[in-house]
């Protein structure tokens, strides 16, 4: 409460009177009287400024109640007083800190207009991610994970510039450099790094690697006021490692979730977790550098029978792009059942923990029976489960009655394969998906599933038995996991596409056709698909393809089906059709151009990475951008018809099941690397269309067994898609979903098959390299001429 100037000079002190403290009322014997952001005039950039310093300095640092708010002072109260005004919570009466009648305050609140308790309180600054108090507890948690600033030694530099401050911590093997400009005026700053030499600098906040150091001195060019930390990373180290052979961490602490995740081993716990996120599956974002991972919440379930289980509620803060909300099922398990796990799973296991001589390991608790049965049994009795900041909600539907009787919840089987979402089935009942990225908002799967549900709309669909909600004490709620009914089924859509794809194939090599037909293979048929659907098939096509044109037809009708119950309800705001303008259709044209330029461009950079094959492949495709951006221009200038409705928003063959007589469509969720908002627009129903269109060229592709039957893959994917096309056509034709002028339905689904390419493109790139000449083809064979 007190910045006492008893060690200065009385020169200095006369200079620190003028500078600021020039009201007599601000000093106190030798001191001043004022809180940090008064003393240094409320200037964001200082505050940040000094706090960083203080941060990284030897010593514990101490920050007085307030200021970490940019709180005001009073200096017109006697003694110390001026800085020992309440708390200011929030813009309630008394600034939330007593209900009191203000005149029995101890000391009044600080209404000064600058530094009112109405503006400067915790709450307004816990809503805005800019404010003073998210920069502290940002840097307060930086410098928690740095052991270096709490036991490492100084070492000042000694720049030219006097105006830059620069001194080096290091504690061991680990070594930070702290730069900070102490003028209000950019400056440039050349250091002496050269015993760091072939390190990397990496800024710490955000995770951003600098130049390597050589052999000159190392240039630095800083804004004003700013400061900036370093992390000086041999080579080495420099480099991230997606191996799951990773060392696992070690945490002393009892053998307990909660102990894991208490203040004292927080930082131990969030470092593993970001360890552990990007080698999961179900992790979208592998190619983003990830700057710092927070536990936001832990929900224990108490149910789990044979061990200690939780859902942590994690967030994943990037160097670039807005944050992520994951759920992270946990499950601390021990003795034989830990040692099969980190045998059969190792990369499942997050962290050890130790304490004498007991140990057990945290493991993701997704893959395991009793947690999913734990998850189940919240949402059919409807339970509430309070966690540290928020709860978890079951809602179940009146369908659940009649799917899972009252009894104890059936024996799950749990799919231990890397999806983007986690599944478990119950008896022949239920199926249960958990969600791994949290939204705020109710997730299309549900509400879409609902939707439809509600009138028996469409009856290809699994009935919704029930919904797993978080929700945070302050915020929306997000859908964690969603019940559906389960649909006796033969497998997907895909498996047996890729099962009529080997057939087709193995006719093709087997029958007489390898003799006669394959020096002259055959052409894919080449024009309009509008047109090309209009075509049954021919005897060739119905001998070697076989049953499946039927089965692509059927699809297309109930993919048709879908559409038009979707479109049905014109009451409900959230599903009412609503018309295409020529407003949309430019907007779609300018998405569609953003995210192949975004795509194109990753691409160029990935080009270098990809085998000889694909690396031609995609030097084609850059040599093709401008007709790329062409092909989705060929939809503007006509007038725009068709309504836009809600639709699937990921429809591909793994998303339909094959019952041996019928397909049930599933998982209405849409793309998952998109926000549930996005996914949530209305659309062209011919994007799922597209998507389909691209499922059967995947699974044309997929089956082929060796080069040289390319073209007849071309040739079976012409004709299935023909079929698929004939079958949706039957049904939607005459109807609003689909625009009436043939050229503009024909560019349009055009445009949106090469939209769904490049989409592929950037996916395929950051999650599945050896899958990328499939998108590459595909747009090839779009724009060709």
């Amino acid at each position: 409460d007190e910045l006492t100037l008893e060690m200065v000079t009385d020169e200095e002190r006369d200079y620190m009177y003028r500078a600021y403290a020039a009201e007599r009322e601000a000093r106190i014997n030798l001191g001043i009287r004022r809180r940090l952001a008064p003393l240094l005039g409320n200037n964001r950039k200082k505050i940040e400024l000094m706090n960083g310093l203080l941060l990284s300095l030897p010593g514990t640092p101490v920050v007085y109640y307030g200021d970490e708010l940019g709180m005001g002072d009073n200096i017109f109260l006697g003694d110390r007083d001026s800085v020992r005004t309440p708390m200011q919570w929030s813009g309630d009466r008394n600034a939330g800190f007593s209900r009191a009648n203000p005149q029995r305050l101890y000391l009044p609140t600080i209404i000064d207009p600058e530094f009112h308790y109405e503006t400067i309180n915790v709450e307004t600054q816990l809503n805005n991610r800019a404010s003073l108090l998210w920069f502290m507890r940002r840097l307060f948690a930086l410098r928690q994970r740095l052991g270096v600033f709490g036991r490492g030694d100084l070492e000042f530099l000694s720049p030219e510039n006097r105006r830059v401050l620069a001194y080096i911590r290091s504690l061991s093997d680990e070594a930070v450099l702290v730069v900070a400009n102490l003028s209000r005026f950019a400056q440039y700053v050349e250091l002496d790094l050269s015993r760091f030499k072939g390190s990397t600098p990496v800024e710490l906040t955000g995770q951003t690697p600098f130049p390597a150091i050589g052999e000159l001195p190392y240039l630095l060019t800083l804004g004003p006021h700013d400061f900036m930390w370093f992390a000086l990373q041999p080579a080495q180290a420099g480099e991230d490692s997606l191996d799951d052979a990773r060392d696992v961490p070690t945490i002393r602490s009892a053998p307990t979730l909660a102990a894991a995740t208490s203040r004292a081993a927080r930082g131990e716990f969030e470092a593993a977790l970001a360890a552990f996120l990007p080698q999961r599956r179900w992790f979208a974002s592998k190619a983003r550098r990830i700057r710092g991972v927070s536990v936001r919440d832990t929900i224990p379930l108490r149910e789990v029978e044979h061990g200690d289980a939780a859902v942590a509620i994690v967030e994943v803060d990037y160097t670039d792009g807005e944050p992520e909300t994951y759920s992270l099922p946990l499950l601390v398990v021990a003795g034989e059942r830990a040692e099969r796990i980190e045998a059969d799973t190792p990369g499942a296991v997050l962290m050890r923990l130790v304490r004498g001589e007991d140990s057990a390991l945290v493991v993701e608790g997704a893959p395991e029976r009793d947690v999913a049965g734990a998850l189940l049994d919240a949402v059919r009795r409807r339970r509430r489960i309070r966690g540290d900041s928020g709860e978890l909600a079951g809602r179940p539907t009146r369908a659940m009655r009649d799917a899972l009787s009252p009894g104890p919840v059936p024996d799950a089987t749990v799919s231990r394969a890397e999806q983007t979402n986690s599944s478990a089935i119950f008896g022949q009942s239920a199926i249960m998906k958990v969600f791994r990225r949290l939204e705020p908002g109710t997730n299309p799967d549900l509400e879409v599933g609902l939707h439809l549900n509600a009138r028996r709309r469409f009856s290809n669909s699994p009935a919704v038995l029930g919904s797993l909600e978080y929700r945070p004490a302050s915020g929306e709620s997000g859908t964690l996991a969603i019940v559906h009914e389960l649909v006796p089924n033969e497998g997907d859509a895909w498996r047996l596409t890729l099962d009529s794809v080997g057939r087709f194939y193995e006719r093709i090599l087997t029958e007489e056709l390898h003799a006669t037909q394959m020096a002259t293979q055959p052409h894919a048929r080449t024009g309009r698909r509008l047109e090309l659907a209009q075509i049954d098939p021919d005897e060739p096509a119905e001998g070697l393809i076989g049953f499946y044109l039927d089965s692509a037809g059927l699809l297309g009708t109930r993919v048709a089906e879908m559409h038009l119950a979707l479109a049905a309800d014109t009451a409900d705001e959230a599903f009412a059709p609503e018309p295409v303008t020529s407003m949309y259709q430019r907007s779609m044209y300018q998405s569609m151009r953003n995210l192949a330029a975004r795509n194109l461009r990753l691409l160029r950079r990935a080009a270098g990475g990809l085998d000889d094959h694909a690396r031609a492949l995609a030097g084609q495709v850059l040599e093709r951008e401008p007709r790329i951006m062409e092909g989705f221009r060929d939809m503007l200038g006509r007038k725009p018809e068709g309504i836009r409705i809600r639709c699937h928003g990921d429809l591909h063959l793994g998303q339909v099941l094959y019952t041996g007589k019928d397909f049930e469509i599933i998982d209405f969720e849409g793309e998952p690397a998109r926000t549930i908002t996005e996914r949530r627009l209305k659309r062209s129903p011919l994007r799922d269309v597209a998507g389909m269109l691209r499922s059967f060229e995947y699974a044309s592709a997929e089956g082929e067994e060796r080069a040289a039957l390319d073209a007849w893959g071309r040739w079976w994917d012409s004709w299935v898609s023909s079929a698929f096309l004939r079958g949706y056509l039957a049904v939607a034709s005459g109807h609003p979903v689909l625009p009436v002028d043939q050229d503009y339905l024909d560019a349009l689904l055009s445009a949106l098959v090469l939209e769904k390419a490049t989409y592929e493109l950037g996916y395929e790139l950051n999650n599945r390299p050896e899958w990328v000449i499939l998108p590459l083809l595909g747009i090839l064979r779009e724009t060709d001429v």
